[in-house]
């Protein structure tokens, strides 16, 4: 069954009826078992939709990231007397220390990197099918949502008047000049658009596009997923007191993000509000992905649990597939599926510890989402 395949918990059953599959061979798109890996063609139809919409938003995505600014943003450059109205956007242009495509890529590939290492206990290739997935998801959704912003709302970026470089003899209210009609506008004439800029016309566009943080909601949206992945594998904040070591394990990617954000602040590329925002929408996507792809998000008894794609969470602890789909040993996590019966968590072989109670199904009645815990 190759290394992402599971044996079926002893005293799990199979359930083929009910199911749908028979001798581990998918019947349709809807049913097919967990616990084992499916061939190509098997895994393409149920997944084929989110390929084509990722390819889709991804396109859309890239389009208004090369589109120009929407709105007309008027911006001050002086007062009469010569002092710079908004010293905040006039910082110098500095070298990035972290380019856009490193954020994203190392928001992409650390999360893929160590859903990949959990298999070596783990071995589920539908664990690591909803993880990848769950991640793109986060991060797709994420890159499109901020996009948007830039381009129809945007800001100054804090280097925005090194970059422009104006020069208000261009404006529409000098002598012989034809230009915008908010150039030499509003009270003392102050305030001015990009008409009066001279500088390079790239640079001059990307720095009317400082909201929100790209950097930071890609941080956010791959590494906030990760931090939600190690906890429900880890199992750090559950029902026992695990090891230290955890807990640093999972905030690790939050200090890598919350890194990466901050670090726009140092070379001026965005003000503290462009990287809040940004932190906002990353993790916003970020739990919204995850708990598409697993069964919950703080709710420790589930949320290491993959989804299926056309069967419903029971919430029961019934011949589930992918109980013990997780990384840690200890309290009785991870010893199989078998572990999990009757009305109580018991942990064979780890001292017979007594797990949680759930309300019990009605007999003779289909079970329901709203008949447990």
């Amino acid at each position: 069954m190759g290394f992402f395949s599971r044996r079926r918990a002893d005293g799990a059953t199979t359930n083929n009826q009910s199911n749908g599959h028979r001798n581990g061979h998918v019947q349709d798109t809807v049913a097919y078992p967990m616990a084992v890996r499916p061939s190509f063609g098997q895994w393409l139809k149920v997944t084929w939709l989110d390929i084509v919409t990722m390819i889709c938003m991804g396109a859309i995505g890239l389009g208004v990231y090369e589109a120009k600014p929407a709105p007309t943003r008027s911006f001050p450059v002086t007062f009469s007397d010569g002092e710079v109205v908004y010293p905040q956007f006039a910082y110098p242009l500095r070298k990035e220390i972290i380019p856009i495509w490193l954020a994203a890529f190392l928001a992409a590939i650390i999360p893929i990197v160590v859903i990949l290492l959990m298999q070596i206990r783990i071995r589920s290739f539908w664990d690591v099918n909803n993880g990848i997935i769950g991640l793109l998801y986060s991060l797709i959704t994420a890159a499109v949502f901020q996009v948007f912003l830039k381009w129809l709302i945007g800001g100054l970026r804090p280097h925005f008047l090194a970059v422009c470089k104006p020069d208000v003899s261009l404006a529409s209210n000098a002598p012989g000049v034809k230009g915008a009609g908010y150039n030499g506008a509003g009270f003392t004439n102050i305030y001015y658009t990009k008409e009066i800029c001279t500088g390079d016309e790239n640079q001059i566009n990307d720095s009317l596009e400082s909201f929100p943080s790209g950097h930071s909601t890609a941080a956010f949206a791959g590494f906030v997923f990760l931090y939600l992945y190690l906890n429900a594998k880890l199992k750090v904040f559950s029902n026992y007191h695990p090891a230290m070591w955890k807990l640093v394990a999972v905030y690790a990617p939050i200090l890598g993000a919350t890194l990466i954000a901050g670090a726009l602040t140092i070379d001026e590329f965005h003000h503290w509000y462009d990287v809040l925002a940004g932190g906002i929408i990353g993790t916003v996507m970020a739990f919204s992905a995850y708990r598409m792809c697993y069964a919950a998000i703080w709710d420790w008894r589930w949320n290491h649990i993959p989804l299926h794609r056309g069967q419903a969470c029971l919430y029961t602890y019934d011949s589930v597939e992918l109980m013990d789909a997780l990384w840690t040993r200890k309290a009785g996590w991870g010893v199989g599926a078998s572990g999990y019966s009757g009305n109580a968590h018991t942990t064979s072989g780890h001292g017979g510890v007594a797990g949680f109670q759930r309300k019990p199904v009605r007999s003779g009645a289909a079970r329901r989402g709203d008949d447990i815990v």
